[in-house]
């Protein structure tokens, strides 16, 4: 429980600001695109991090890896509260990301390092569940919860969730002992997992799927403020309960790779995904509910199968090759956002959901990939 509430509470920081990104955008008087990157210097962040981190992971113990990580997160959102200028909000929030893969990645090597493998799909899906709550637990307090206009007190609830969270781990988490003491983890290097393209698929699926995932969610706020919608922030934060689907979709879609396999799994996921793109595009807001239901069942279950996928062909070094995952992920999604925001400037929604149909293409190759090894 406790493992399940520190990774929800690590994902409550990344997406507080996205509900409120006009709100953001009026206040500090700057760009659509500018007011994004209190999103995206979150996600370059932990990308940027994810592999020094993932080393610490197969070299130290996790409890001292986590503590740091709470106090500089917590610090980070505490400053974003206060803050009134704009580079120091994002550069807040940079160092937020930095710090996330302490509470998430490191997380989920010790998962991967201590579980049976006939338990590693079904926990990982658990795992992403949690992610999932925290996204959602993040949107909700930056445009619902707090009012928008108020978003400064969602970083301070942030702040003492990721504390309180941090402290059930750490009393909850049994004894560890130091990665470092094993040579096999050691003998495994970024590059010599990188090369091998059973596991540079997954990344690249991951990568793939998240930079469209995180594009749609991204501007959709935006997307609804203007003709024909006219919704308010709080109406489209009332929206991002669908995410909700992913809590769900984590253990379901791990079950499901267990028995028709990961790659099955993803060529579904990618399929929903796709479909309910179509279904967003169209301009009724029972299209946008019933797409973005669609597209997060697609996603969380592409998602999960991946990182199921991923664990399962490991013997060593998960500390690494999940740093790996993560990378690739969150470089993903800060690809989306920032390619996607100058695609939406210019062409508009249309535009970026073909985009993001094209972008689809690689999850699904790595699923047809996988059902074929």
């Amino acid at each position: 429980m406790g493992v399940f509430a520190l990774v929800s509470a690590a994902f409550t920081n990344i997406y507080i600001t996205q509900p409120v990104l006009p709100v953001l955008q009026a206040e500090f008087a700057t760009s659509m695109v500018t007011a994004s990157f209190s999103v995206s210097a979150v996600i370059f962040g932990i990308a940027l991090f994810n592999l020094p981190f993932g080393f610490l992971a197969d070299r130290l113990p996790i409890r001292p890896i986590i503590t740091a990580g709470g106090m500089a997160v917590a610090l980070g959102g505490l400053l974003c509260a206060v803050t009134h200028h704009l580079g120091l909000l994002i550069t807040a929030r940079f160092v937020q990301g930095a710090f996330i893969p302490a509470l998430t990645t490191c997380l989920a090597a010790y998962l991967a390092k201590t579980l049976p493998a006939e338990r590693l799909n079904v926990v990982m899906g658990s795992y992403v569940s949690a992610t999932v709550l925290g996204g959602l637990g993040g949107r909700l307090l930056g445009g619902f919860i707090h009012p928008p206009l108020h978003w400064r007190y969602a970083f301070v609830s942030a702040a003492v969730l990721t504390l309180l969270a941090v402290w059930a781990a750490l009393k909850g988490l049994p004894r560890m002992v130091s990665a470092g003491s094993s040579t096999q983890p050691q003998r495994i290097s970024y590059w010599s997992l990188i090369t091998r393209w059973d596991l540079l698929r997954i990344y690249l699926c991951a990568a793939g799927a998240f930079a469209v995932f995180s594009s749609i969610f991204n501007y959709l706020p935006f997307r609804l403020a203007a003709a024909p919608f006219g919704l308010s922030t709080e109406a489209t934060t009332m929206l991002y309960l669908v995410y909700v689907m992913g809590i769900f979709m984590g253990p379901m879609a791990g079950r499901t790779s267990n028995r028709f396999g990961s790659g099955t799994t993803l060529v579904g996921g990618a399929a929903i995904f796709a479909v309910s793109l179509l279904i967003v595009k169209m301009e009724a807001i029972s299209s946008v509910i019933i797409g973005l239901v669609g597209i997060c069942t697609g996603f969380f279950a592409v998602h999960a199968a991946a990182v199921g996928a991923l664990n399962r062909k490991l013997t060593g070094g998960q500390g690494r090759a999940n740093a790996l995952y993560v990378l690739f992920y969150y470089v993903g999604g800060w690809i989306g956002i920032t390619g996607t925001g100058l695609i939406y400037s210019h062409k508009g929604w249309h535009a970026v959901v073909h985009t993001c149909l094209v972008v689809l293409m690689i999850p699904l190759m790595a699923g047809f990939a996988e059902r074929k090894k």
